[in-house]
């Protein structure tokens, strides 16, 4: 990684960000932002105007840097053109953060090939070849090395009802982020996972209107509440910056407990 500042800092470092919209990613991006780095930030060809209004807060409430590429992570030709045009932008790639991610409620009798294809598409193949196309230019670029993170999920860690799909993917997200690490060291890229429990956002409030399913996910977080996107997002610029400079191969829980009990 460039010389991207001391401790938390990311002065002058380049961030590559999936899934910016809305929720975890447009949180990590202005965080990272925040902190000094400049972004390229990717939503879906037909949404890219979400992407474009991050980016926008990023220039026009933080004095960021950031510019708006579209991205769907299950098409590999589109992967090496928005790694291409962030590198025709910026230079290199110091920081990937792999957030695109989907969820198909379905119980384990009732999923489908489709609905089980769609969510390893996106959630483990898709974010695979996305780190294999920008961990590349992190082991060819001059300074060599970066730091790639991976949006997995407590769901990675343990199991739940309606996610076998899900949860397959995240615990895949989890071990490849543990090889890639391993591989991917003698270059300097540093490679984790962080894991959230159930983060409030405008998508899944809709799920906490159940009071029965808002209870039991209530009972079993012991800190009382659900995460919140910037949680997640000080874990993601924490691994991202030279203050993680020894942390690879790890996955960070953001669970409140979940996972403790």
């Amino acid at each position: 990684m460039t010389e991207a500042g001391t401790g938390y800092g990311l002065t002058g470092a380049v961030a590559l960000v999936t899934g910016t919209g809305s929720g975890l990613g447009e949180a990590a991006s202005i965080a990272l932002a925040a902190a000094g780095a400049r972004l390229a930030v990717t939503e879906l060809p037909d949404r890219l105007e979400r992407a474009e209004a991050t980016a926008t807060t990023i220039r026009e409430r933080h004095g960021g840097e950031a510019t708006a590429l579209p991205l769907d992570v299950t098409d590999l030709t589109g992967i090496g053109r928005c790694v291409e045009r962030t590198i025709e932008t910026y230079g290199r790639i110091d920081v990937l953060v792999n957030n695109a991610g989907l969820n198909v409620p379905q119980l384990a009798f009732d999923v489908t090939e489709e609905a089980w294809d769609r969510v390893l598409d996106v959630n483990l193949k898709g974010l695979f070849f996305m780190a294999q196309a920008v961990g590349r230019r992190m082991r060819d670029q001059s300074p060599a090395g970066g730091s790639i993170v991976n949006i997995a999920s407590q769901m990675g860690v343990v199991g739940y009802w309606n996610r076998s799909a899900y949860c397959s993917s995240k615990a895949g997200v989890v071990n490849l982020s543990r090889v890639l690490a391993f591989e991917w060291a003698e270059h300097q890229i540093r490679v984790n996972s962080v894991c959230p429990t159930f983060v409030e956002t405008p998508l899944t409030r809709p799920m906490f209107e159940d009071p029965e399913f808002k209870a039991d996910v209530y009972r079993r977080i012991p800190l009382g509440r659900l995460a919140t996107p910037d949680d997640v997002a000080h874990a993601v610029v924490y691994l991202a910056s030279p203050g993680a400079a020894m942390v690879t191969g790890h996955a960070l829980l953001i669970d409140g407990g979940w996972t403790a009990v």
